[in-house]
């Protein structure tokens, strides 16, 4: 099953509980294929790993949960943001499975484990504290923020979005030396030069007037309110991914049958860089991933309608740094739309601070992580465990 002869690297992610991990964890496993050939990524579900048979159905909750109960998820989100009894009371019943992973462990002989999901890295930290293993530890936060569940005391370097969230890990007590702000690893496509012009006659594009492009389909926020804005407006060209919502797509598809020439309703999208590269905004929920793609597209993002939890936290961070626009209801969405294209100024103020923001080496950057722990030689530092965080 696992090539047991050539070294590895044990990417740890979580299929069903966001794309995010999922992606990130690609993305790595794509970077390590091309700039170290002489070692194997090997990408592991670590909740299928420990949870086969309910794997599923804890998944179908966890998503339900949080689209009908999202003040609820918000709450406990918050409530373990800091370490604290109950937030450790929560991610032990939600890490079991130290066995399991030791095995894969065993069977892979990784040089690395890097873990994508804030819950793989508990299962290796407290592998290292019984002394079940002696492998280096990175971590991965794959949001514009901090929380508890992330943080463990036998991580060797955690990787994080920008210096505003080092700083943070670092007032809750992470080390330092700990910590590498590389930006949140993406794919190699999103790095690569897009020709706007050569995509605009792929897509049936015109060039001279402004795109809008609208994410999230597979969320469900694109409702009847926003779906007569778009059918009046003249204004702009419209492409719309629906992502894996059918129902959605076959609807939008017949409802705008008439305007396919300036909107385009598309499904899933193996290639959003082509997209987002022929866009002049973007309307999405601020995931991480999809705030750094954005980024290094330096395509706008007007927010509409964050989830509680990580989603609010990235929605801040780009506030609060002055990288996005948000939309506070179905008007405001509408008026922000209709002023963003009235005065093209301030989008170029947005991705003039992008260009200066997210690096396009994010990924490499992670790359050169993995190399400084894989060497044997690397300078030792002394571990302060459970002790160094702080508790609320």
């Amino acid at each position: 099953m696992y090539e047991k002869q050539q070294k590895s690297v044990l990417i740890l992610s979580a299929n069903a509980y966001g794309d995010g991990h999922k992606q990130v964890a690609n993305a790595i496993s794509e970077a390590v294929h091309l700039e170290i050939p002489n070692i194997n990524p090997i990408i592991v579900d670590i909740m299928q790993l420990i949870h086969p048979h309910t794997n599923t159905l804890s998944s179908y909750f966890y998503k339900n949960s949080v689209k009908k109960f999202p003040a609820m998820y918000g709450f406990l989100y918050r409530k373990t943001r800091l370490r604290s009894s109950f937030s450790e009371t929560i991610g032990t019943i939600l890490s079991f499975g130290m066995r399991s992973l030791q095995k894969i462990i065993e069977t892979t002989q990784p040089v690395v484990i890097v873990s994508t999901y804030p819950f793989a890295a508990s299962i290796v930290s407290k592998l290292k504290e019984h002394g079940l293993i002696d492998i280096p530890a990175i971590t991965i936060i794959t949001d514009y923020t901090n929380h508890s569940f992330w943080l463990y005391p036998y991580t060797d370097k955690y990787v994080v979005a920008s210096k505003q969230i080092r700083q943070q890990l670092v007032e809750l007590g992470v080390e330092d030396y700990k910590i590498k702000d590389t930006g949140i690893p993406i794919r190699k496509s999103f790095d690569e030069h897009q020709s706007r012009e050569a995509l605009s006659l792929k897509y049936g594009i015109d060039t001279q007037k402004f795109t809008l492009l609208i994410m999230g389909g597979g969320d469900g926020f694109i409702g009847k309110g926003i779906e007569d804005f778009l059918a009046m407006s003249n204004n702009m060209q419209i492409i719309i991914v629906c992502g894996r919502n059918d129902k959605l797509k076959k609807r939008l598809t017949a409802k705008f049958e008439s305007k396919n020439d300036e909107i385009i309703v598309m499904g899933f999208c193996e290639k959003m860089q082509e997209v987002m590269a022929i866009s002049d905004l973007m309307i999405s929920k601020p995931g991480g991933v999809t705030v750094s793609e954005a980024m290094v597209m330096q395509l706008p993002l007007l927010i509409y309608k964050p989830l509680p939890g990580q989603e609010e936290d990235n929605t801040q961070y780009l506030l609060d740094s002055g990288l996005a626009f948000f939309a506070e209801n179905e008007q405001d969405l509408f008026r922000q739309i209709n002023q963003i294209i009235a005065n093209p100024n301030e989008l170029m103020s947005i991705k003039e601070k992008y260009k200066s923001g997210h690096s396009k080496s994010s990924t490499m950057g992670v790359i050169d992580v993995i190399k400084r722990e894989m060497d044997p030689s690397k300078d030792m530092q002394i571990y302060s465990p459970y002790n160094c965080f702080k508790y609320s």
